[in-house]
């Protein structure tokens, strides 16, 4: 499994570049965290295809090597919308959090050595249900899920 520091070192330098489209692994994570970064306004389409477009009938046809997940990035006046895209818990040090502390960094508190979510920014959860293994930070905790809070991005 790839590991989430390459797709936000990606995703930050795309913007940082101003490139429109930026073409990542296809893999459930890479799809998962893409998603929600869809639904809370920092991209502007998502869409499945090769190496070569994104094109979504040739997806189907290519090996599992040439998939790609394209995803258009998204510019206010000019500027990007999302500024910063960090990991929170990296592969040496794992950050897991129970309901409780991702309720105080949701709410504008400091846990354990995050700090709290600024206004329009997001954390990514991974969790332990099946059906909702990937989510942003006020998902689960709407849902009453914990898990591990593997990025931020504001």
């Amino acid at each position: 499994m790839p590991l989430p520091h390459d797709l936000c070192a990606r995703v930050q330098n795309a913007f940082r570049a101003r490139h429109r489209h930026i073409a990542v692994e296809h893999s459930t994570q890479n799809l998962a965290i893409l998603s929600i970064l869809l639904r809370a306004g920092f991209l502007s389409n998502l869409t499945r295809g090769t190496i070569a477009s994104p094109s979504p009938s040739d997806f189907n046809r290519v090996g599992e090597a040439q998939r790609r997940i394209w995803a258009e990035l998204k510019y206010r006046d000019d500027r990007p919308v999302l500024s910063d895209m960090s990991l929170i818990s990296m592969p040496s040090r794992r950050v897991f959090m129970d309901v409780g502390e991702i309720r105080r960094i949701c709410s504008g508190r400091r846990a354990q050595t995050i700090k709290p979510l600024g206004l329009g920014e997001i954390a990514v959860v991974k969790t332990k249900s099946r059906e909702h293994e990937w989510l942003e930070a006020r998902e689960a905790l709407m849902l009453g899920l914990d898990g591990e809070v593997v990025c931020r991005a504001r």
